[in-house]
């Protein structure tokens, strides 16, 4: 491709078709996302290498972390990258010395050229696009899970087949299988999660989080990974700091062994793209542990800290031994606020709650049940995914404004925050909108989905039950596969559909799961309710 750089993993890419520029529309620069490839053909030579010799713990804490690397809004270092390479060739001469050695070339290992996929025939590109997102979404899932001390051996073997399967010249029908076994393994990465999650750090409990900031230093924690939120507390615990969670971190108030901190206040803030008008002047410093981040504005750029596999240029960044010292001496240093500060969400709540995991909302299945039972409730709507700032996502607090009393709207992920400060009260003694937690949590909806079924003797598609997605980067992806996996049908996605998906594979998820883009509120509630 005669580009600067092509792209098109993200919702917001380049006029919904590919981000061809200097600069993508996730700010990574051209240079960063040759790099990105790089690093991914790096890695399928190392899984293909890895088909005839026997791979090394090492090996598998590698792959998971130079996919999770290459998810959207991760990585925006060169120098990172570069180090992230050479680190996958290492690995890669020392699983197979021999290739280096040998003087009758096959070039099997050798790291894949992007630009035959990127090139690639339409349905091949669009089909193989769908594994390499699906993988990178998963490894993140799987990385979660590793640092809590949580490993598949099967799932963690099906990320050296789906990078193989990359560099193969397969057919349509040969992919096809490839793209939901992708489903298959998220739901067992899925699972594993929730297990490491829950046995780490207790079963969620529903809990109402406020929206205000104490006097006196503090962090703000955005991201993912809980086991760094429990890190840092453990390090600020009678240092006179607060901490508060921003965006997919919410969902740690939920957690028993987290609530138990006193210092973990409250939520800062909404979803990841609205971070460089939030954060522009706090007087806090502001640590990220996992994707999410956006361009970081000079206003607030001595202020950010990563760690994990994030990286920006110029920033200060955690290492694996997790001494957050400089951290800390950045919120005593810049001291907070001088006075409680009152912040709202986006539609003007000063609260909202999270917590309400699969274990929690089939403690009350009978309740659930009965409800539907007797009328009470009409029926449950999944609103979630990620969020963005393309235009067209206000679609989605207009959804939920205009569900109807007697009904229940489920969320996950940073979607929620188009509406999760909204009061909807309750139904039936239930609560009308029940946050489940991060995207990871989609877990959740899957097992009181399946449970629902089991309860009504019936297949879930029969389930007084709606999808509407949002979907952003590439986590939304491998919960898309699980939910094609599990037969699930007539999903929403929205705001647009993803530019990788051709018009032949769009077609076939029209035709086989009936999987539709979001119109307007009032069109697909009409729709859904008839």
């Amino acid at each position: 491709m005669a580009n600067k750089m092509f792209c098109f993993q993200c919702e917001q890419t380049a006029g919904c078709t590919g981000c061809t520029g200097s600069v993508g529309v996730c700010g990574k620069t051209a240079d960063v996302a040759h790099l990105q490839d790089e690093l991914t053909g790096a890695l399928i030579g190392l899984a293909c290498a890895c088909g005839s010799q026997p791979k090394r713990e090492e090996t598998d804490r590698l792959v998971l972390e130079s996919l999770f690397t290459t998810v959207t809004n991760v990585n925006f270092n060169e120098e990172t990258m570069r180090r992230m390479i050479r680190k996958v060739n290492e690995e890669k001469a020392c699983i197979a010395p021999g290739c280096l050695e040998c003087t009758v070339r096959c070039g099997n290992t050798d790291p894949f050229d992007m630009e035959k996929l990127w090139n690639a025939e339409e349905d091949i590109r669009s089909l193989k696009s769908l594994i390499l997102f699906g993988i990178r979404g998963m490894a993140a899932y799987a990385y979660h899970a590793m640092v809590l001390g949580y490993t598949d051996s099967k799932l963690n073997d099906f990320f050296y087949k789906a990078l193989s399967v990359l560099s193969y010249d397969m057919t349509v029908d040969e992919l096809l299988p490839v793209v939901m076994e992708t489903g298959k393994m998220n739901l067992i990465c899925m699972e594993l999660l929730d297990r490491a999650n829950v046995e780490s750090f207790g079963t969620p409990v529903p809990v109402e989080v406020p929206l205000s900031v104490e006097k006196g230093p503090f962090i703000v924690v955005t991201g993912h990974d809980l086991h760094d939120l429990k890190l840092l507390l453990e390090q600020t615990r009678g240092k006179g700091i607060n901490v508060y969670t921003h965006g997919e971190m919410l969902p740690a108030h939920g957690y028993p062994l987290l609530k138990k901190y006193s210092h973990l206040k409250g939520n800062f803030g909404t979803a990841w793209q609205n971070q460089q008008r939030e954060f522009a002047d706090i007087p806090g410093p502001v640590l990220f542990t996992t994707n999410c981040l956006m361009p970081v504005k000079d206003s607030y750029r001595d202020r950010v800290f990563t760690t994990a596999v994030v990286s920006y240029p110029e920033m200060v960044h955690i290492d694996d031994n997790k001494d957050f010292t400089p951290v800390i001496e950045k919120a005593l240093e810049l001291g907070g606020y001088d006075r409680e500060q009152k912040f709202t969400g986006i539609n003007g709540g000063s609260k909202v709650t999270t917590g309400f995991g699969h274990k929690t909302v089939l403690g009350i299945a009978d309740q659930v049940v009965e409800a539907v039972k007797s009328g009470t409730v009409r029926h449950f709507f999944l609103v979630g995914g990620c969020d963005g700032a393309r235009t067209g996502r206000n679609y989605f607090t207009e959804f939920v404004k205009q569900t109807p009393q007697d009904t229940i709207v489920l969320t996950l992920a940073c979607g929620k925050y188009r509406f999760n400060d909204l009061d909807l009260g309750t139904v039936g003694g239930l609560p009308r909108l029940m946050d489940l937690g991060q995207c990871n949590d989609a877990y959740s909806a899957i097992k009181v989905a399946a449970a629902l079924a089991d309860a009504f003797e019936c297949d879930v598609n029969e389930l007084p039950l709606s999808m509407v997605l949002s979907w952003y980067e590439q986590k939304a992806v491998c919960i898309l596969l699980t939910l094609l996996h599990l037969g699930i049908k007539n999903i929403r996605l929205g705001p647009t559909v993803p530019a990788f998906l051709s018009p032949n594979v769009l077609n076939l998820l029209v035709e086989n799961y009936k999987i539709a883009p979001v119109t307007t509120p009032e069109e697909d509630l009409r729709t859904m309710l008839d």
